[in-house]
């Protein structure tokens, strides 16, 4: 019983003087671009903010020209768009169930993904360019939420105008819930 006593309480002092884990980021942000030309680049921006107390994950996506300077500039007015938002987990046992508000989309639901195509028809500011939503994901047999998942979002876009016609790479967010 001593030796009992004495280990539980080396246990208790090592827990008092061992730093506690600090959490991790739940916002994740990815950006990647490919050249236009000499003084732009097509940019894709991906968000993810995956939050447990409410077992729900936002996340966003922004396209536009960056310019030499740093500036986002939106698209000329003979734009036509396609961007393709991918979202999913390393887990197949879960279910991704989702919501978005955005014009022109359209939503690819299987039992490991969901895929948004959205299509844009001429130019405008950056904020025409950015799609919004937001998902939970759930246990496939059960319905209950998972929260011990990270959500990953992916999106590209190709954009054809003035004898440009390009594909951006991909950018992925990874988000975990905290």
């Amino acid at each position: 019983m001593k030796r009992f006593a004495g280990m539980l309480a080396a246990v208790a002092a090592t827990a008092l003087v061992a730093p506690t884990p600090t959490a991790t980021a739940a916002v994740d942000t990815a950006v990647r671009s490919i050249p236009v030309d000499a003084g732009t680049a097509l940019e894709m921006r991906v968000t993810a903010n995956c939050i447990a107390a409410e077992a729900n994950c936002y996340f966003d996506t922004a396209a536009g020209l960056r310019t030499a300077d740093g500036a986002l500039l939106g698209f000329p007015g003979d734009l036509w768009a396609r961007q393709t938002t991918t979202l999913r987990t390393m887990d197949r046992s879960v279910y991704l169930e989702f919501s978005f508000d955005a014009p022109n989309t359209r939503a690819f639901k299987s039992l490991t993904d969901v895929e948004f195509t959205t299509i844009y028809f001429g130019g405008g500011p950056p904020e025409k360019f950015t799609f919004r939503g937001n998902s939970w994901p759930v246990n496939i047999r059960t319905g209950q939420p998972r929260t011990d998942v990270p959500l990953i979002v992916c999106a590209h876009i190709q954009v054809v105008y003035g004898g440009v016609n390009l594909t951006s790479p991909d950018a992925c967010a990874q988000a975990p819930f905290s």
